[in-house]
This record gives C-alpha cells, sequence and structure tokens, in this order.
C-alpha cells in the first residue's frame, strides 16, 4: 500500500507537469523530465534536471511544492504509522514495557499520530517561511507577495529536507547570511529527525517524563555527531579552497562549513559550488549522505539509528561481549539483523546504480558515486552532472530516488513483521571468517 500510494502520487505528479501551463514556454514538458521531477519532489530528493524555477510556470512550482507536501507528511506518517503496527505486534508484556519506558508514541492511536505530524510539519514550515518572509522583504527590498512566495517554497523545502530552491544556483548567493542559512538549517534538522523523536521531546518538556525512549536518545546522539563530524571535516578540507569556503572571510567560512555539515542530512542545499570540492570532502559527504537522518522523518538513508545499531554490535564484538547493551537496554537480535540487512541492501543498490551510470555516461567515478549515493538517500546534492546524463541513466535515478526513499522503511517493517520463532535448530558448525 505505501508504494502504490507514493507511485500513484508520482504518476499523478508526473501527469500535471506535462500539462502545456506546467512550462515557462507554453509547451508539454519531455516526459523523462516529468517523471524525474515529479519523483524527486514526492520522494523529497532534490535532484534536477532543468532548473526549477527558470523552467517551470508558477502552476508548475506550485504542483512540485505539493508534491513536495505530500511526499513529506506521507513519509513522516506511514513511518510512523508502520512502527505503531510493528510494535502492536509485540507480545501483550513487550507492548507494555515499551509503552511504559518509551511513551513515545500511543499504540493504538493512530489519529494522534497524523494529527501531530500535520501539527508539527505546518507549525516549523509556517515559523520557517515567516523569518525568510521578513528577510527577503526587509533585507533584500523584495516585494511582500514576491517574498512571501519564496519564504513559503524554500520552508517548505527545508522542512521536508527536498533541497528544491527557486534560484539556479539553490542558496549560493546567501552562503554569508545567517538569517537565511540559520532558519533553513533549523527547518532541515527539526524535519530530518523523525516524528517520534519530536514527540518523545514534546512530551518529556510538558511531561517533565524521566528520560527520552532508547531511539530518540540513539538517534540525537548519533545525529549530534555526524553533524559535528560533517562540519569539522568540510570546514577543515574546504577552507582553502578558493571555489568554495576560501573565498569567504572567517564568519562566512564558518557558516559555510556548518551548513555544508548538515545539509548531507539529505536536506540537498548547498550555499558553495560542489562540484569544486576536493575529492576528500566529496568521500565525506558521500557517508554522510548515505547514513541520512532520523526515522519516520523526512530525511532518507539508511538512518542513523541503523548506522548506530551496527556500530554498537562491532564494539560488543570486540570487546567479546555475546549480547548489545546500550544505554541500560539489551538490544533484540532481531534488531541487529535488519539493520545489516538493511545496510548490506543499501550499499548494494548503490554499488548497480553506480555501475550502471558509468556504462552509461562518460563521467568519472567521483562524480557517479557521488549522484548514486545523493539519489538514494534522497539528498540531492549534486556534482552538475544531473542535466547532462542521458535519459537512460535519468531513469536509472528515478528508480534508485523511489527505491531509496521507501526501501528502507518498508524493508525495515516487513522484517520485523515477518519476524517468528523456530521450533527447532539445526546442528551448530562455524566456518571461518576473515
Amino acid at each position: 500500500m505505501v508504494v502504490f500510494g507514493f507511485g500513484l502520487a508520482v504518476l499523478v505528479g508526473t501527469a500535471l507537469l506535462l500539462l502545456p501551463v506546467a512550462s515557462t514556454s507554453g509547451t508539454p514538458t519531455n516526459w523523462v523530465t516529468a517523471l524525474f521531477t515529479a519523483t524527486s519532489a514526492v520522494c523529497v530528493t532534490g535532484l534536477i534536471v532543468v532548473d526549477t524555477a527558470a523552467h517551470w510556470s508558477t502552476f508548475g512550482e506550485l504542483v512540485v511544492l505539493g508534491l513536495i507536501q505530500i511526499g513529506g507528511l506521507g513519509i513522516m506518517t506511514l513511518a510512523s504509522l508502520l512502527g505503531l503496527l510493528v510494535t502492536r505486534r509485540l507480545g501483550l508484556r513487550m507492548q507494555r514495557t515499551a509503552q511504559t519506558e518509551t511513551k513515545s508514541l500511543d499504540l493504538g492511536d493512530v489519529r494522534s499520530v497524523i494529527a501531530g505530524v500535520i501539527m508539527v510539519s505546518l507549525t516549523v514550515e509556517t515559523l520557517t517561511a515567516a523569518a525568510l518572509t521578513a528577510r527577503f522583504a526587509i533585507g533584500y527590498g523584495q516585494p511582500l507577495g514576491h517574498a512571501g512566495y519564496f519564504g513559503v517554497f524554500h520552508a517548505v523545502s527545508a522542512f521536508n529536507n527536498a533541497g528544491f530552491a527557486l534560484y539556479p544556483n539553490s542558496l549560493m548567493r546567501y552562503a554569508t547570511d545567517p538569517w537565511v542559512c540559520v532558519p533553513v538549517l533549523v527547518a532541515i534538522v527539526i524535519g530530518g529527525l523523525g516524528f517520534p523523536v519530536l514527540f518523545g521531546i514534546g512530551r518529556r518538556l510538558r511531561q517533565r517524563q524521566r528520560r527520552l525512549s532508547l531511539h530518540a536518545r540513539i538517534t540525537l546522539f548519533t545525529y549530534g555527531a555526524l553533524v559535528l563530524l560533517g562540519t569539522v571535516t568540510v570546514t577543515a578540507f574546504e577552507w582553502s579552497n578558493p571555489e568554495t569556503l576560501g573565498r569567504f572571510g572567517i564568519g562566512g567560512k564558518l557558516l559555510a562549513g556548518v551548513f555544508h555539515g548538515i545539509t548531507p542530512r539529505t536536506a540537498g542545499f548547498n550555499t558553495v559550488e560542489v562540484g569544486e570540492m576536493h575529492p576528500a570532502t566529496l568521500l565525506v559527504t558521500d557517508i554522510l549522505m548515505f547514513i541520512g537522518g532520523g526515522s519516520a522523518g523526512t530525511a532518507g538513508g539508511i538512518k542513523v539509528t541503523t548506522f548506530a545499531l551496527l556500530a554498537f554490535v562491532i564494539a560488543a564484538e570486540v570487546r567479546g561481549v555475546p549480547s548489545v547493551h546500550v544505554m541500560g537496554r539489551k538490544l533484540p537480535n532481531g534488531v541487529q539483523r535488519q539493520a545489516l540487512t538493511v545496510v548490506l541492501l543499501g550499499v548494494g543498490m548503490v554499488i548497480a546504480a553506480t555501475l550502471t551510470l558509468l556504462l552509461l555516461s562518460p563521467f568519472g567515478l567521483d562524480a557517479v558515486l557521488f549522484e548514486s549515493i545523493s539519489a538514494f538517500g534522497t539528498v540531492g546534492l549534486s556534482t552538475g552532472i544531473t542535466a547532462d546524463l542521458p535519459h537512460a541513466a535519468q531513469l536509472v535515478l528515478v528508480v534508485l530516488m523511489f527505491t531509496g526513499r521507501l526501501g528502507p522503511i518498508t524493508l525495515a517493517s516487513a522484517l520485523a513483521l515477518r519476524e517468528r520463532g523456530r521450533r527447532y535448530e539445526l546442528p551448530e558448525e562455524r566456518p571461518i571468517v576473515g
């Protein structure tokens, strides 16, 4: 049902973008371009093959904006509901334990989840839009209507981690303007943490709950650590690069470094030219994009909790501990296997797509790998090759964006729902490892 729903949204969006009124020229758009744009919007990716403001009319831009909103709300709602479904399949004792311990989601109240997602989304988007509108109108002298339209569009795009912008070079013109960059970054982080974490934080603040759930604590810790790692590495590697951070003063370098330490969380906006970054920076960005953001949020990737779980498993194995304990709790073996499955299948998808793009396009490994991971992680950052790829390669990215957006969510849920006990075990034999 999840796959069908998102597929239908993509098809409807494609049909609307094919209409002559959707383009500035008044002529029908190529079907591959329409399909690519619709998929990128619904999957809140941000990769584009045509300039959004130059190619699409106001009607076309509103269609893209609507698809972004539908995709973001749909992902947060469906992922949260799937999480509830998985939790309800636990035994009664485990349900009571989980509900008492986490108090992050009511196990039976579906309406509260949907209402909470909509309320959080609209609140953050409204506040971000107000801040951006004020800055565009006061700081840059834009007419209020124009500033409001641009503010709303970029606020919705930022909260949903979509990365679509109404400027041909994303947000590069505002690289040193904190009044634009900071509201965008705040919206990106809130959207990327995931609704269960936001809901848990809200309940803790209202009810003075003793502590957050294990999921929320893992997400916040890992998300913060990755943001710090990304900010430090990008700033250090690009500090003297005249094509990126090197042309700014110290304040501008720090702001742009922070921005590009956060945007690989699948936001997709950029304030410097990504294609001019050093190979080491691109590799770090590849890793950050593949990991992504929080579960049941607008971010993509394998999710920070999945990455953290594998790190905990490795740490336990290195210490020779038979079970994995994290923050006062034991991780079930099934969760460990699910995390490993999601990661390895994600790696396989990226490798297969990268190999295919290398065969279909003239570009090198660095650019193609970056493009594949950006599509799989629904990030939207690009070294600038998207529009120059042949149609066959663009269709490969369409498939990768769709499966990368829905794959980790539906796969993890399906694995959890299929888990069942075994009534017998075969004789044990240990093969040689390493």
